[in-house]
C-alpha cells in the first residue's frame, strides 16, 4: 500500500509540475503572451476549420476569368449571327418594298423621298479625299516618370478628346465620317468606358482612328485651333500619348448600317 501511495503521489507531482509550467510562478505576474497564444491558435484553428466547411473540397480563390472570356466570345457570336439575320431581313423588306412600288404609287412616292435624304442620313457609302485622325493610350507607366509620375488618366485617351478630334473636323467642313470604320450619324455618341471607346452598342480599343471626307487643309486648319485639340497635343508632349494625322487623296468611308432609336424625322431644308 505504501508503494501504491508513493506511486499515486509521484503521479500527482507529475502533473502538478506539468501543470504548472503553463502557470505563472508564485508571486509573478502573466503576461499578455501565455493569454494570446492559446487564444489566436484556437481562432486559427476555427478559421481553418470555417474555410474547410465553406471550401467543401473546392478552392474558394477559383479563378473565374476563363469563363468571363468564354461569356463574352459567346454573347459576341451571337450578336454577330443576329447582325447577319438583320441584315437578310432588312434586304428582304427593301425588295419587297421595290416590287410594291412597281405597281402601288404612293408607295413609289415614299421610296423617292426616303432615297433623298439616304444620302445625307448616312446610309449610302461615300468616298473622296479626306483626313484621317489617330488617338493612342501612352506606352508609358507611372515608374518610368520618377517622382513625378503623373495620374493614370493622363496616360490614356478619353471620351472628351475624341469628341474634340469630331467636332474639330466637323467644324472644318467634314461632309462623311467613320470612327473605327463605323458610319457616325446625326444619333451618335461617343462614350468612353475605362480605356475603350463604345459606339452603336461595339466596345472598341486603342488606337482610336476617326476618318472623314472633306478638304483635308481646312480640316487640318480646324484641329490646329480646337482647344481640345491643344490640349490632347500638349499631353502627347508631356506623357507620350499618340497622335498623328494623315491626309487621304480618296478614301472611303461605310454606309452606316446599323439601327435607329429615331422614331421619325425630316430632313432639314
Amino acid at each position: 500500500m505504501a508503494l501504491q501511495s508513493e506511486d499515486g503521489a509521484s503521479w500527482r507531482l507529475a502533473l502538478r509540475r506539468a501543470a504548472g509550467g503553463l502557470r505563472p510562478r508564485r508571486g509573478g505576474r502573466r503576461t499578455i503572451w501565455s493569454v494570446g497564444v492559446p487564444l489566436i491558435a484556437l481562432a486559427a484553428g476555427l478559421l481553418f476549420t470555417t474555410s474547410a466547411t465553406t471550401a467543401d473540397g473546392t478552392a474558394l480563390r477559383d479563378d473565374r476569368r476563363p469563363q468571363l472570356a468564354q461569356l463574352i466570345a459567346d454573347k459576341r457570336e451571337r450578336l454577330t449571327d443576329s447582325e447577319k439575320r438583320e441584315a437578310a431581313l432588312r434586304a428582304e423588306v427593301d425588295r419587297a418594298a421595290a416590287r410594291l412600288a412597281q405597281v402601288d404609287s404612293p408607295v413609289a412616292t415614299a421610296r423617292e423621298q426616303a432615297d433623298a435624304i439616304r444620302e445625307p442620313a448616312g446610309y449610302t457609302a461615300l468616298h473622296g479625299p479626306g483626313l484621317t485622325v489617330t488617338l493612342n493610350d501612352s506606352p508609358r507607366r507611372d515608374s518610368d516618370f520618377g517622382d513625378n509620375a503623373p495620374a493614370n488618366d493622363d496616360l490614356v485617351v478619353h471620351q472628351g478628346d475624341v469628341q474634340a478630334v469630331v467636332n474639330a473636323m466637323w467644324a472644318g467642313g467634314a461632309e462623311a465620317m467613320t470612327i473605327m470604320d463605323v458610319r457616325v450619324i446625326s444619333t451618335s455618341a461617343v462614350r468612353c468606358v475605362g480605356n475603350t471607346l463604345l459606339l452603336h452598342g461595339q466596345v472598341f480599343s486603342p488606337p482610336f482612328k476617326i476618318t472623314a471626307i472633306g478638304e483635308p487643309t481646312a480640316m487640318h486648319e480646324a484641329l490646329e485651333s480646337a482647344e481640345g485639340v491643344k490640349q490632347f497635343r500638349e499631353a502627347v508632349t508631356d506623357f507620350g500619348l499618340g497622335y498623328t494625322e494623315k491626309m487621304e487623296k480618296d478614301v472611303t468611308v461605310r454606309a452606316y448600317d446599323g439601327s435607329t432609336d429615331l422614331r421619325s424625322a425630316q430632313a432639314a431644308p
